[in-house]
């Protein structure tokens, strides 16, 4: 944000609840359309559907990162990779054995402390006290969901297939975390989203005619094309640029702890939609993961 610039934070605020009030809705349609529409494939026509809305958006963007991009096709192959084919299929994929609330659980509160490791690993980023201890508890949270409320569950943990696709799901957007905080400065934001999404959807197209060989062939109907625009429209490109505007209103920090809404809608939107049954353990779990979302943000949340 430029100086003398007046931040919006009523616009920022908005957007960025919108923003994850779609994106949580990602959880609820994976688990809906199982029986309609292969996971690969649905991943590949949520973002070639997404490449082909962002275009138009992004066109005057596109040209001048081209030549980024051309000296930089390894990043970008990795970044689409793991931020676009990988980890949204991996979700849809889990959607066949996982309950909605799970996949949200699951998905969006183990991704932020893989990243965290990876971050101190990789990048040598420090790890607060205050940091660790609210991993513990979203560890913790996480490990109660997964072992049904039960120590000797626990000491004999075994993963449901689902929760294991949506921890697979979680690593690779860890890792892409890691590879957007190196993103080249000289690319646009809408340059590098447009990119990332045309290079994740290439490199589905593979696996995507491959499912196609062996899969059901999808269901068309009017729900399955709903869902699909939904998906390419509202969770890829609209939340995005959503996110995107939040923090140029809110900043980074205040911005990224609207993203700990998304459980919480995601949960409310299975009961409400799916008809999905929600029980102390959730509750446990979605406990103990608030309560360690507040410790690592509590320096946040007292700033202005």
């Amino acid at each position: 944000m430029k100086h003398g610039d007046q931040p919006n934070l009523s616009l920022g605020i908005l957007l960025a609840v919108a923003a994850t009030i779609i994106w949580s809705g990602n959880f609820v349609v994976a688990r809906s359309v199982i029986h309609s529409i292969p996971p690969v494939t649905l991943a590949f026509y949520r973002w070639a559907t997404a490449v082909i809305i962002l275009t138009p958006v992004a066109w005057k963007h596109i040209k001048p990162a081209w030549q980024i991009v051309k000296e930089n096709k390894a990043y970008f192959f990795w970044t689409g990779l793991t931020g676009v084919s990988l980890f949204n299929t991996f979700v849809y994929i889990a959607g066949h054995s996982s309950t909605a609330i799970n996949l949200a659980l699951i998905g969006t509160t183990s991704s932020p402390i893989m990243s965290v490791i990876l971050a101190a690993w990789f990048l040598k980023e420090p790890v607060s006290w205050r940091r660790l201890l609210g991993m513990l508890l979203c560890i913790a949270g996480i490990l109660f969901l997964l072992s049904k409320g039960s120590f000797q569950n626990l000491l004999h943990l075994q993963f449901n297939k689902g929760d294991a696709w949506v921890l697979l799901g979680a690593l690779s957007f860890a890792v892409y975390n890691i590879f957007a905080r190196k993103r080249p400065q000289a690319i646009s934001a809408l340059g590098f989203l447009f990119f990332v999404f045309l290079m994740g959807a290439v490199l589905l197209f593979p696996a995507y005619i491959a499912e196609a060989a062996y899969a059901a062939r999808v269901q068309w109907s009017m729900q399955t094309v709903l869902v699909i625009l939904y998906l390419g429209l509202g969770a890829s490109v609209i939340s995005f640029l959503f996110w995107n505007r939040s923090i140029k209103e809110l900043g980074a920090g205040r911005t990224s702890l609207f993203g700990n809404l998304i459980p919480i809608f995601s949960t409310m939107e299975a009961i409400a939609i799916l008809g999905e049954k929600i029980n102390y353990i959730h509750i446990v779990s979605f406990l103990l993961i608030v309560a360690g979302l507040i410790v690592d943000n509590s320096v946040l949340l007292k700033r202005k």
